[in-house]
């Protein structure tokens, strides 16, 4: 197995509503934000090379959105999914499987593209889509609070096209999927994001999608205003960080620009970082 980080594309969104009640002096020090408190993000992904397979866990936003639609995000960088794919030396069509930890649209959408008539269709013609059975159900009847994020274009091309696959599952850790690693299962952002557990070169390493989306959030009540459920996400990471400091997990963080592995290590403060890695250069 080799793994690949693949940096798709970076934005800004609003610090308040990444902290929710955390006052902006606190959550500053970890995250500055520019002049419309506004805090830099990334859409990092991960690339699982496994013999036949190669498996994309997640994709970033994509850009078929209009610029209205972007405008709210402040893109930044230079950084977009094909470049980085072919800087690893793989192509979209190389792609087996894409994993959607969960299917708000900077997770997603560039699992969809608009062809040249206009079209849209999956962006990954040869690969199986992975999502959870209770999360695509939750995705596609959207309950207001997260309608604004489960975008109609960036998910219904996938299972119209017959590539779409689901899995089922309602505990905390799923073993024996049919994608090779387990699975953590977190309830308080949404309804089943999945968090893929791969075990690498004698280390577990954990891809921490929205649970954890900077080094920022690590201290348990820093949860996003975007959570669903912020109690259970505060239950569900305390629970989780207590399994990664007993068996020295590493994060993999998809959202933070600055760090992209990290350590952990306990404090008199709770679990906090304790050092910072490249995937590439740690392995």
């Amino acid at each position: 197995m080799q793994l690949h980080s693949i940096a798709c594309g970076n934005f800004k969104l609003d610090g308040g509503a990444m902290f929710g009640v955390v006052p902006k002096p606190i959550w500053e020090r970890t995250n500055p934000a520019d002049s419309n408190n506004r805090i830099e993000m990334c859409s990092r992904s991960l690339l699982i090379e496994d013999g036949n397979r190669l498996i994309l866990i997640d994709t970033g936003m994509g850009n078929k959105q209009s610029e209205k639609f972007f405008s709210h995000y402040d893109r930044w960088g230079n950084d977009n999914l094909n470049q980085s794919l072919r800087q690893k030396g793989f192509h979209r069509n190389d792609v087996t499987d894409v994993f959607f930890t969960h299917l708000h649209f900077d997770h997603c959408g560039d699992g969809v593209i608009k062809n040249s008539r206009g079209i849209l269709e999956p962006s990954f013609k040869n690969a199986v889509f992975w999502s959870h059975e209770d999360h695509w159900q939750w995705a596609t009847q959207p309950n207001l609070r997260e309608k604004a994020s489960f975008l109609p274009e960036n998910i219904l091309p996938i299972q119209e096209s017959g590539q779409l696959k689901l899995l089922k599952g309602a505990d905390f850790m799923m073993k024996n999927t049919p994608l090779g690693f387990d699975i953590i299962l977190v309830n308080g952002h949404t309804e089943k994001q999945m968090l893929p557990v791969l075990k690498y070169r004698d280390r577990t390493l954990v891809f921490a999608a929205d649970l954890i989306p900077t080094v920022g959030h690590l201290p348990i009540p820093y949860v996003m205003g975007y959570d669903t459920r912020p109690l259970i996400s505060m239950e569900e990471k305390n629970q989780f960080l207590k399994m990664a400091c007993k068996e020295n997990f590493l994060l993999f963080l998809e959202h933070d620009p600055f760090n992209e592995m990290i350590s952990l290590q306990e404090t008199e403060k709770g679990v906090r970082m304790n050092e910072k890695h490249n995937l590439a250069s740690f392995f």
